[in-house]
């Protein structure tokens, strides 16, 4: 049986990208969980932990895995918080091969501030706070079925370790 693939990262790691490129080639749905929960509160994330707090984001968050993880196979981009809450990996387990795409905190700083969408990395030094994200956030990332390093390497290489992945790992 053919599971989904969900990756997992630092904000800037490479999620969304790795994502769109992994689901293209093997014709799968690509689900953005972020995306998705801009849609439908209407307003972005950033806004949204600001006026309901991350609470209400983590549930809502909750909500989207859960109903991407019963759907059909595909390739999910949760937020890069999600991994570190109580029983997300667990419950995505048997569904799913999850890949932590492993990026260094300055590596990832660059490529998530310029965006200016990531609430976790608001305030004065963004690389400093994404280090504290890496130190609280790994041992759950750690806990993936792979990891993909994204360091200094194109999008489209990545892309191809994690559907090699997908292809030995999840029948794809």
């Amino acid at each position: 049986m053919t599971r989904h693939i969900v990756l997992i990262g630092l904000p800037g790691a490479g999620k969304s990208t790795i994502g769109r490129l992994v689901a293209e080639t093997l014709q799968a749905p690509f689900v953005d969980i972020d995306a998705i929960i801009t849609r439908k509160e209407g307003r972005p994330i950033e806004m949204l932990f600001a006026e309901r707090g991350e609470a209400v984001f983590r549930q809502l968050e909750a909500q989207e895995m859960d109903h991407a993880l019963t759907g059909d196979p595909a390739v999910i981009a949760p937020g890069g918080g999600w991994a570190a809450q109580p029983g997300a990996l667990a419950t995505a387990r048997d569904r799913a091969l999850v890949i932590y795409l492993k990026t260094r905190p300055d590596t990832a700083t660059t490529r998530a501030v310029p965006a200016g969408n990531r609430p976790a990395l608001l305030g004065e030094d963004p690389e400093q706070r994404m280090r504290e994200l890496l130190r609280e956030r790994e041992p759950f990332y750690m806990q993936a079925d792979a990891e993909v390093e994204t360091d200094r390497r194109r999008p489209a290489d990545v892309a191809a370790d994690v559907e090699r992945l997908a292809r030995e790992r999840a029948q794809w």
